[in-house]
């Protein structure tokens, strides 16, 4: 497997890789899964506080209130820890942004371990706030930092690797959140306080290891460190060419300095790579895969599954996630970018679409459960294959590196804007449009298969400075065909007088 042995020869890079993954998106899969656990946990100790604050219990209507600001502001912190992510990478550089977004996972930590203790739901409430900014500061920072570190020929492998760790902390979070784990009604504080436990590995290993090559260098201007810091990472002395390629892309940027957001959308030059981003960002959202987690136990309880062993079977969608994002990340070096695009979205419209039907037939076909189950372990594994890590390069190869902080900005920003209004609306539409619940999302899939198709350039193999060429070379032909007239045959001839 020459992935592999890639990166066996590099072990700091493969170092690297797990030290930031450990700390940044597997925390982000960690925490957005342990909360369904202690659901009515949490729901009673809400109750019992503000029994033991007044002396009466609070309405239901308030204790489902409390709980969905509880949930809520997971996403919500992940939109600041967006808008913190770009300035951090700037001022501080990848490595030590990862770093200094522990602040906000011990803090977290601390206030969930003695909430219970102190008798404050409100510890709990503020605690998952600022977990959601470590959240959407790790899930920007570490696909930079790791993208910018690796050679070109590992690059999309290496950038899959943030969603393996976000499969993985999924799986993990559905893991402890058991009852023969942390799932008791006692361990409910130990169970969100476990997050700390990433954290300190990411503390005790990240500094150990380099700094991104292309920071050092472009953003720094400190050829050395930058010499030193790819001899580490590629395990070899011989990086000569790597580093002349690093210098063209520092020469193509000498002169500009770090880009803002508004100059991103303002510029029509990154016009393709900022709709790029925001169609494919918005289809990685809205494409359902959300949803699907959520009638996950329904679906499984209608299949006929015991209401004992419905845990075990969610922790198996979490799996599918895992195994399918660990396939993607050895084929897409093979087959490339948008060939996993285009077939994880058909394949998800697909599944979608047999889901819909299954769900509509199931009470009068006696096997139609089991095919709408089928259904959703196809259409994770064809999301892991395809959208779940790929849509997370984008910003890291289509943007150069004055771009790259504000562009991951944008899409941390749209990301986390659209997580917290599928779940605010999520309800409704499976209030309004029952079994039907899946088609809108099925459109999106369409979309994202035909942008795909249409508009997205193949990155595969090549340096950052090399797309930056192709992207320039696709904006004049943009440009030319806007602008150019009607196709001219030549003087037109007067049959009358033609000789």
């Amino acid at each position: 497997m020459p992935t592999l042995q890639r990166l066996m020869q590099g072990r700091v890079l493969l170092l690297t890789i797990c030290a930031a993954g450990i700390g940044g998106t597997f925390q982000f899969g960690y925490n957005l899964s342990i909360i369904n656990a202690p659901t009515l946990h949490i729901q009673e100790f809400i109750n019992e506080t503000w029994r033991v604050r007044t002396g009466q219990p609070l309405p239901r209507h308030l204790v489902l209130l409390v709980w969905s600001l509880i949930v809520s502001l997971y996403p919500l912190g992940g939109l600041f820890g967006a808008l913190l992510a770009g300035p951090l990478a700037v001022m501080l550089g990848r490595k030590k942004s990862l770093l200094v977004n522990n602040i906000f996972v011990v803090a977290a930590a601390t206030l969930f371990g003695f909430s219970r203790r102190a008798g404050s739901f409100e510890m709990v409430i503020l605690g998952r706030l600022l977990i959601g900014v470590s959240a959407g500061v790790s899930m920007s920072v570490q696909p930079m930092y790791l993208g910018e570190s690796a050679p070109k020929e590992l690059r999309g492998a290496v950038a899959m690797t943030p969603a393996i760790f976000t499969a993985l902390g999924i799986v993990m979070g559905q893991v402890v959140g058991l009852r023969e784990v942390l799932g008791d009604p006692w361990a409910w504080p130990l169970l969100l306080a476990s997050c700390l436990v990433p954290g300190v590995l990411q503390l005790a290993s990240l500094p150990l290891l380099p700094e991104s090559p292309r920071y050092l260098l472009i953003d720094c201007g400190d050829t050395e460190a930058c010499l030193a810091a790819l001899q580490r990472l590629r395990g070899t002395a011989d990086v000569a060419q790597e580093l002349s390629e690093l210098d063209e892309e520092r020469a193509a940027c000498r002169g500009q300095r770090a880009r803002r957001p508004w100059e991103l959308l303002q510029d029509r030059g990154l016009r393709r790579q900022v709709t790029s981003l925001a169609v494919l960002g918005g289809a990685l959202e809205l494409c359902g895969n959300d949803s699907v987690y959520a009638v996950a136990s329904s679906v499984f309880r209608g299949a006929g599954v015991p209401d004992a062993e419905v845990q075990y079977a969610v922790v198996g969608t979490g799996s599918c996630e895992l195994l399918a994002a660990c396939v993607s990340c050895v084929l897409i070096e093979r087959v490339g970018r948008r060939v996993l695009l285009i077939a994880g979205y058909s394949l998800m419209t697909c599944w979608g679409s047999i889901f819909t039907v299954a769900l509509c037939l199931q009470s009068s076909v006696p096997w139609m459960p089991y095919l709408a189950m089928s259904c959703i372990f196809a259409f994770i594994l064809s999301f892991g294959i395809g959208p779940a890590g790929v849509t997370g390069i984008l910003a890291t190869e289509l943007f150069d590196q004055k771009s790259r902080p504000a562009a991951y900005m944008v899409c941390g920003v749209l990301m986390w804007i659209l997580l917290f209004l599928v779940g605010l609306g999520f309800p409704f539409i499976m209030e309004g449009l029952s079994h039907f619940f899946y088609v809108p999302f099925l459109g999106v899939c369409v979309c994202g298969a035909i942008y795909t198709a249409f508009f997205l350039p193949e990155t595969k193999g090549k340096s950052f400075l090399e797309i930056s060429e192709e992207l320039d070379r696709l904006k004049e032909a943009d440009f030319l065909k806007q602008n150019q007239g009607p196709d001219w045959s030549g003087p037109e001839v007067i049959l009358s007088t033609e000789l």
